[in-house]
């Protein structure tokens, strides 16, 4: 809970220090840069719930149907999304997974666990809970990942 709120204070922080614009780079131009800084400095798997759903809640070896975008983790842009690299409407549809059964990263396995129907989660992952030392396409090796995970149904 600890965690939670320091990072929700520090999401607070930096959101506005980016208003206050300034001459320095915008967080927007730090966010395309798809600089992954400080992807070292996530540790541990971070779950922050921006909606808080109010339909079914989700446990491991229920499937789960989502809606998600997925960034690199930069330590200095908003909200930590760099570089886009994966969404479900580039892809036009929704995405379906039988949660904890290691159909998709461990990040999500672990962050979307107690998400409810409607609500959206930022999970922010370290690498050894996403693609590790190989990494994955346009993912690097030892990339730390931010998602933005929308549950739109749990059977």
């Amino acid at each position: 809970m600890k965690n939670t709120l320091k990072i929700v204070a520090s999401l607070a922080l930096i959101a506005g220090l980016a208003a206050c614009g300034g001459g320095g780079a915008s967080a927007g131009s730090a966010a395309s840069t798809g600089s992954n800084s400080g992807s070292s400095s996530v540790t541990a798997l971070q779950t922050i719930d921006t909606v808080v759903g109010t339909g079914a809640t989700a446990q491991a070896g229920n499937t789960v149907t989502v809606n998600y975008t997925g960034w690199l983790y930069n330590s200095s842009a908003a909200n930590y999304e760099g570089t886009e690299f994966d969404s479900s409407a580039a892809h036009g549809s929704t995405f379906t997974f039988l949660l904890g059964a290691g159909q998709v990263i461990p990040g999500w396995d672990q962050g979307v666990v107690g998400m409810k129907v409607g609500g959206t989660r930022t999970l922010i992952i370290p690498a050894s809970l996403a693609y590790g030392a190989t990494g994955s396409g346009p993912i690097p090796p030892n990339a730390a990942l931010v998602f933005s995970v929308q549950l739109v149904s749990v059977q």
